[in-house]
């Protein structure tokens, strides 16, 4: 522990006996003598949704702890996992897919699990001007004049075609082969009648893009873009404030939120190695304890704090990007055309609708896109996608948490699940811009739904 910071904790608790609080007393010793690990490194990348880290440190949740934290931005998420598998990061804002890749071996091999969901939604796909003008011209418009939303990849089908007339590839980016844009993104494409590819790992093509009509490749958040700007790509999805960027920038035009993909998505989760846990289980729950509160302060009173977490995230040790850019959706507004700004109060959601309790229905989400484009690459039983779920996803550590902060006074009941009832599973849901059902609990028949995709027993 930091020696300021432990003469800190030492006059808080001297204090506590001058004044009589005996139980603030024990509750403290006893916070800080149960760690196994009170110094600790966090790692994140610079999106919006890595809020509840900046929070919980800025907010002294951590130390409330007893959890002397140091967040630490990194290149790219590839190395962000990696570090955490290999001890140098404690833990991490990770992709949820990031855990669950890992798990069964797409990519890196790891055990890396998560007790905690970090945000709903928050993400967007953008394409160039030069993308825009051509959409357009296949977007019906509202009573104001204004496109109607949500718009479809059908309407950037015959934009594609003509690239693919004139020879040229339509080319998009994406934040790593096992994101949630990812995902999004080829879910998007795959409703309006556009490939968005396979990957066919057996036969060593970790590409993602074969029979594809739009080439969909790896780009760091930050870069999207200038990526863009250059020629290199003509669209992206990515988190925020990348998105907004390119409208204040004048380079594109976000046509569509995930929230419109699928209303209250699961994005973001906070990951540690399975080993990690095994010998830091009681700083895990004090690391859960201390983002459940900073995603409640997020949230709290209808979002009047997001004003001050924006400020907070425009620091360049965060976001670093201009607070007026990342207010653009923080703050529930979302802006599409320059100009086009419209009221989307869910675009980022940190705690209500239950955001942080790592749901297994979410967990099964994620593996059926992994079969569904061929990074698992031949049929699993139902049981199966339980198992991983099971394996990588803890509720249970989650529960043990909040039950310490309704212990405590901290959070009420009433807040989080009923813990006695809850299965893990989200009831069945068609809130997504295909109307296709989603039903964690029958992750097989969910694929057979879909005209693109790998379904039953194809493989490629």
């Amino acid at each position: 522990m930091n020696t300021f910071k432990r003469k800190s904790l030492a006059a808080t608790l001297s204090l506590a006996v001058s004044l009589g609080l005996g139980s603030l007393l024990s509750t403290s010793v006893q916070a800080v003598k149960d760690l196994e690990k009170e110094d600790l490194k966090f790692g994140f990348i610079k999106l919006t949704d890595m809020a509840p880290l900046a929070i919980a440190y800025e907010k002294g949740f951590f130390e409330d702890e007893g959890l002397y934290v140091t967040l630490e931005a990194q290149a790219n998420w590839k190395v962000l996992l990696d570090r955490v598998i290999d001890g140098e990061l404690d833990g991490a804002h990770m992709l949820a897919g990031q855990p669950l890749g890992a798990t069964i071996g797409f990519g890196t091999q790891a055990d890396v699990i998560t007790a905690f969901s970090m945000d709903l939604n928050g993400n967007g796909i953008t394409v160039s001007n030069d993308v825009w003008d051509e959409m357009k011209k296949h977007i019906p418009l509202d009573a104001d004049g204004r496109p109607q939303h949500p718009i479809s990849a059908a309407a950037l089908k015959p934009v594609i075609e003509q690239y693919r007339a004139a020879g040229k590839p339509f080319n998009m980016g994406m934040v790593f082969p096992v994101s949630t844009h990812n995902y999004e993104l080829r879910y998007w494409l795959a409703a309006g009648g556009i490939n968005p590819g396979y990957y066919a790992p057996a036969r060593g093509d970790t590409s993602g893009q074969i029979n594809a009509d739009a080439l969909l490749s790896v780009t760091p958040p930050p870069q999207m873009p200038t990526t863009m700007e250059a020629g290199t790509i003509n669209g992206y999805c990515v988190g925020e404030p990348w998105n907004q960027q390119a409208v204040f920038k004048g380079i594109g035009v976000p046509v569509i939120t995930d929230y419109e993909i699928w209303r209250n998505n699961p994005e973001k989760v906070f990951g540690v190695s399975q080993t990690w846990a095994d010998e830091n289980p009681n700083t895990h729950i004090a690391v859960v304890k201390a983002l459940i509160r900073a995603a409640a302060w997020l949230d709290a009173d209808n979002n009047a704090n997001r004003a001050e977490a924006v400020q907070i995230l425009s620091q360049p040790a965060y976001v670093g990007a201009d607070a007026e850019v990342i207010a653009n959706s923080m703050t529930g507004t979302f802006e599409y055309e320059k100009g086009d700004k419209r009221e989307v109060p869910d675009f980022n959601v940190f705690f209500r609708y239950n955001a942080t309790y790592p749901f297994y229905s979410d967990a099964i989400w994620y593996l059926t896109q992994m079969r569904r484009w061929g990074q698992i690459g031949t049929a699993q039983l139902d049981s199966w996608y339980m198992d991983v779920a099971k394996k990588v996803y803890r509720p249970d550590i989650y529960a043990q948490a909040a039950q310490e902060l309704i212990a405590e006074g901290k959070l009420p009941a009433d807040a989080f699940p009923n813990f006695a009832t809850e299965t893990g599973f989200k009831a069945p849901t068609g809130e997504f811009i295909d109307g296709v059902t989603y039903d964690g609990t029958q992750p097989n028949a969910y694929l057979q739904q879909f005209a693109i995709g790998l379904k039953g027993d194809e493989q490629l």
